[in-house]
Parts: C-alpha cells; structure tokens; sequence
C-alpha cells in the first residue's frame, strides 16, 4: 500500500458521494433527535404523567449512552472494520427509534433512549473517520464541512420540526421520522459502500481500559447533570480519580482504547481537542441561556425566541462547507483562531444584557457568533483528523465527538453552578429577575474569557501542512 496520501488511486466518485451521504446523514439524525426531543417533553410528561426527574432522564439517558461508548466504539472500529461498526450503530439506532415511538411507559422510553444513544455513538465516531479514509486530504476539509454543516441543520431544524410534528402528529412521530433516515443510510452503506476500513486489525482490545474510561466518564457526566447537589461533587471526585488511573493504565498498556500519548507527543491533535473542548464548553449553554433571557426578560413567547435563536445554527450550517473547503487552501490554525475570537467577542456582548436591548442587536451578535463557530469548526476538525495516522483515525474521531459532548456538560454545569449562586431554588419569577439577569451576564462573561483563553490553543497547535503547503495527512510538528 503507497504510504503517501498524493500518489494512491483515487476512490470512484460514486464511492465518495455515498460516504459523505451516509456520514452527513447520521451526524444531522443524532442533533436533531436531541433538540425534537427536548422541545416534545411537555407532551411526554402529560402522556406518562412522569416527574421531572424522570422526565430529565430522557435526555439525559441518551447524553450519557453516548458518552460512555464514544471513545471504545472508536476503537473497536479501527479493529474490527468502520464500515462494520458504522452499519450497526445506524442498525441499532433505527430499530431503537421505531420500538421508542410504540413504548408503554416512561422506564420503556428511556431504555431505548439508551439504545439510540448506544448506536449514535457507533455511528459517530465511525462516520468521520470513514470520510477521512476515503476523502484524501487536498479534498478533505470540504467533506468535513459538510458533516459539520449537516450537525448544525439538524440542531436547527430539530425545534421546529419537533414543535411541529408533536403539535399536530404527537410526540411519537419524532421517533417514526428518522426511521426511513436510518433505513435509507444502511441500505447506502451496504450497496455503494465498498470494502472495509481496519488499520488497527489484528490489535487486542483494552477491555479494562474501557471500564475505567466507561465508569470515569459515567461519573463525571452525571454529577455535572446534578450539580449542585454536594453528592455531585462526590461523583465528579470519583470521576476524576477513574480518569487518572484510565491515563496511568493507557500509558502502560501495549494496545491502548484511547493512545493518551497522542496528548504528550502530537502537538497539533493535543492542542486542537483542547481547543474542542474549550470552544463547546464556551458556547453550548448560549441558547438555554437566551431562551431565558428572551421569554423571561423580553416576553417573548417560546415561539418567538425560537425563531430569533435559530439565527445562529443557520449561520452555522451555511458557512461551515465553506471554512472546511478554504480549510484545504489554508492553515486550519489561522481560520479556526480567527473563529474563536469572533465567538469570543460575541460573548463578551451578550455580558452587557440589559432589559431593554434590542432585538436587533441580538440577532446581530447571533450572526456573528455562529460565523466564528462556522470558523472554528471544520477547520478545526480537518485538524484533528488530519494530524494522526490512518490507524487512529476511529480513536480521533471519537476524541472530536468525546471533546463535543464533554464541552456541552461542562457549559451547562457552570450555567447551573452560576444560577444556584445568583437565584439559589427559587423559580424564575419577576421579583428576582435583576439575579437572574446578573447571573445571564456573569455566565457570558465567564465563556468569553474561557473562550479568549482557548485562543491560544488554536493559535500555537503547529503546522499541519508542509513547508510547500500542500496537505501531508499528518501533522509536520509532533
């Protein structure tokens, strides 16, 4: 096999559409389910009449599933073969979806909910590096742009199609409409998608590294989900202590779930996750927080702020193809910087929330901040995949979905620990909307500076490409 990613035969144009179908595919159906679902819960909760614990748990079931499974399904798939790995998770995701719509009770929902997070997971974390086996790497950013752009539609698309198929179909629908989706991509991945992807085939799998990772990661997101409960901070100490014996083993273990040296010795994949985790953890909590803002102070209707919200993942969707594409032209560091420091200013505005700030200036902000995620993003991604070698290319990309999901969790639990300094239990009312407000300022400054800080990660990660500029497929500082 020719080592060098320029000189090999190119896969059939045929081969390469299928791939980013099913690819862009799969990574609209999980943001989609997350953002329909979230808007459907009302009428779940009339239907079960459950509380709102158990109610919380449908979400967060599927969060936590997820979670546990990115980055072992990573490496299972560069053992056992993407594609494989890839067709089961759409497999498991379609089926769990169609037995979700017809469930009995509220415990049958969230055991399916674990199912469909169970087979996102697999398809995750195997459809980014199947795109980034078959793509070569002067064509890659623009793939990569696209499966980005399709994450940021379903995020868009989801409230409103949600809100509308629940209003006028029920809440069952939502399951029944990504069955033909999934059915569609593995008849796809199984007709056009030829061959198998397995660079780490012949590897043993690290099955104690697994649990460690599985329990840390369980621990760690489920106390950030109840803080700030002071049993939280237990778990989230129990987490931490998993976590460093996970790091201790991986380090000492022949064939590692997860090459933590990549971290030590590979500057640009290090300082690119970090950059990852530091942007989704500056900006995942923006929406919840503006929900609030704009029904609470503003009067909107959920409708309303729905609408006006939608701004940003639009922006989001239409330029991400784009800064993937020039990300094949240009250094990913310099667009992905240039993106982190426009989300970064966007926040520092939203500090300055008032009552009476205008609608415009919001919408305006909401451009602004989604034009810098669309940035950051692709380019960032095409990073990432681009600075390891064609074996870790499952690992990597469950590290990309694991930093995303990580980042998520950490925003909405400084978002929490911020509004139970500022309001403490009390509900939302409009004797304490001056605390809320401060709480809403102080949460945007916290991630403007967490978010300026993350700069420096994406600036002084290194070069990805050579000295001529062309893409090498892996990273020339290491």
């Amino acid at each position: 096999m020719n080592p060098n990613p320029e000189t090999r035969p190119r896969k059939p144009a045929s081969q390469e559409r299928a791939a980013l179908y099913v690819a862009t595919v799969s990574s609209f159906m999980g943001p989609f389910m997350i953002s329909a679902v979230n808007v459907a819960l009302p009428a779940i909760q009339k239907d079960f009449d459950a509380s709102a614990v158990v109610l919380g748990w449908i979400a967060n079931a599927f969060l936590l599933a997820v979670a546990v499974t990115l980055v072992p399904a990573g490496k299972i798939a560069d053992i056992h073969g993407r594609k494989k790995i890839f067709t089961t998770g759409l497999v498991l995701y379609t089926l769990s979806s169609f037995f979700a719509a017809f469930s009995a009770s509220v415990g049958m929902l969230i055991l399916f909910r674990i199912f469909q997070g169970l087979g996102t997971a697999l398809f995750v974390t195997t459809g980014m590096a199947i795109l980034t086996s078959i793509f070569p790497p002067q064509r890659r950013g623009r793939a990569i742009g696209i499966y980005v752009a399709a994450v940021y539609a379903g995020l868009s698309m989801g409230p409103f199609a949600g809100g509308l198929l629940t209003q006028h179909l029920g809440w069952r629908s939502l399951f029944i409409a990504v069955v033909p989706f999934g059915a569609a991509s593995v008849y796809i991945t199984l007709a056009l998608l030829k061959g198998e992807w397995a660079d780490a085939r012949g590897e043993k799998l690290d099955l104690i590294g697994c649990i460690l990772y599985g329990f840390s990661i369980l621990t760690l997101v489920y106390g950030a989900t109840t803080l700030p409960a002071l049993w939280a901070l237990g778990l989230l100490c129990i987490g931490l202590i998993l976590f460093f014996f996970f790091v201790r083993h991986e380090l000492h273990t022949p064939y590692p779930v997860f090459e933590v040296r990549l971290f030590v010795q590979n500057k640009v994949f290090a300082f690119s996750s970090l950059a990852a985790l530091i942007h989704y953890s500056a900006t995942f909590g923006i929406t919840f927080l503006l929900s609030l803002y704009l029904q609470y102070i503003k009067g909107m209707t959920p409708q309303a702020a729905g609408t006006l919200l939608v701004a940003q993942p639009v922006v989001m969707a239409i330029f991400s193809p784009v800064a993937g594409r020039q990300s094949d032209r240009v250094e990913p560091r310099i667009l992905a910087s240039i993106g982190m420091a426009l989300t970064a200013a966007g926040l520092f505005l939203f500090a300055f929330l008032h009552p009476e700030t205008k609608t415009v200036f919001i919408v305006g902000t909401l451009v602004g901040i989604g034009f810098g995620f669309a940035l950051f993003s692709s380019p960032n991604m095409s990073a990432i995949m681009g600075a390891v070698e064609k074996r870790l290319f499952g690992i990597a990309s469950g590290a990309v979905a694991t930093m995303r999901l990580l980042g998520q969790m950490a925003s909405m639990a400084a978002v929490i620990v911020v509004f139970s300094l500022f309001i403490g239990k009390e509900a939302i009312t409009p004797e304490h909307y001056p605390r809320f407000l401060k709480a809403v300022r102080v949460c945007f400054s916290l991630f403007s500076a967490l978010c300026t800080a993350g700069i420096f990660f994406s600036f002084f990660r290194g070069k990805l490409r050579g000295k001529k500029g062309s893409p090498s497929g892996t990273a020339s500082e290491h």
